[in-house]
């Protein structure tokens, strides 16, 4: 099976977080339209609507007398799986624009449908009380780590070509990866990626925080999978993302080297919770993630 790999996978994704302003709009909602990208499975890759979420949101910042506000979280849930063969109607409704804090709440719909829901917050900076969690310390520098693209070589599988050309950032995990199997040594609830975009992004801060939340879906869920030996390719695994939280803390550049840190303190009732902190490479923590997601293993269900 031949797949449609984007001759520039970064262009491509900020092609697609470059929303178009319907017209005729409601008087009530702004409204954005947006492309899918193509994904092996047909289904929208949740990380672009969440992203795409946001850009949404962020476009109806109207900054005024230098009033320049800046998300700090979003929460969302994942409601229909999204058709990539369809573009992503997204409405804004500004629920609210005080003194110091903006709120939205953004609906991505296909066919009238809703596919997700988000309330994402935004505030004037104020300087505050500073302090962070610090970055792991024995973790090997990702120049020393293999790419996805090294890992896959010219495996034919349409998911392993996706994994290795397709995706717009360089993702390397601190110890083995769970594409095909997992390392008996490594069946634990927590896992360490380092990632970065494949070239230079422009220097807009939001398109940084909107390619931050893209990336950010990629494998957050992998620490639960990890856990109990569950590879990608594990027969018959079913899973979903069914909501996604995250909390913006200091300001990323993607095209540079970042670790995402992940665990799962918890697995139960066919979902688990994923938690992940972004670190830059010089251990600011720049944002926390949080995800739980639909997990059937289908000898659990026999």
């Amino acid at each position: 099976m031949q797949i449609p790999i984007p001759s520039d996978p970064l262009e491509d994704m900020i092609r697609t977080l470059n929303l178009d302003a319907a017209q005729g709009a409601r008087t009530t909602e702004d409204i954005f339209i947006g492309p899918s990208q193509w994904m092996p499975h047909g289904r929208v890759f949740g990380g672009q609507v969440l992203a795409q979420s946001l850009v949404a949101a962020q476009r109806t910042m109207d900054a005024t007398d230098g009033d320049d506000r800046t998300p700090h979280s979003m929460h969302g849930y994942f409601l229909r799986a999204g058709d990539i063969n369809q573009p992503i109607t997204f409405a804004v409704d500004r629920l609210r624009d005080g003194r110091s804090f903006s709120t939205r709440r953004v609906q991505a719909f296909q066919s009238g449908q809703p596919i997700f829901s988000m309330i994402a917050s935004f505030q004037v900076h104020d300087p505050g009380l500073e302090h962070q969690d610090s970055m792991p310390l024995d973790v090997p520098a990702p120049e020393t780590l293999p790419s996805a693209a090294e890992i896959m070589g010219e495996n034919p599988h349409p998911v392993a070509q996706y994994w290795a050309k397709a995706r717009p950032f360089d993702l390397r995990h601190v110890g083995s990866p769970i594409y095909f199997d997992v390392d008996p040594d490594q069946r634990v609830p927590h896992q360490a990626v380092w990632l970065k975009a494949l070239g230079a992004l422009p220097d807009d801060p939001a398109l940084h925080r909107a390619a931050l939340a893209y990336v950010s879906d990629y494998t957050i869920l992998e620490s639960i999978y990890r856990a109990h030996g569950i590879a990608w390719t594990h027969a018959g695994l079913k899973s979903a993302s069914l909501d996604h939280a995250m909390w913006f803390h200091r300001q990323p550049k993607v095209d540079e080297w970042l670790l995402y840190v992940q665990e799962s303190p918890s697995a139960q009732g066919g979902r688990g919770l994923a938690l992940g902190r972004i670190f830059s490479r010089d251990g600011k923590l720049l944002a926390t993630v949080a995800q739980e997601g639909m997990v059937r293993v289908p000898e659990l269900r026999e």
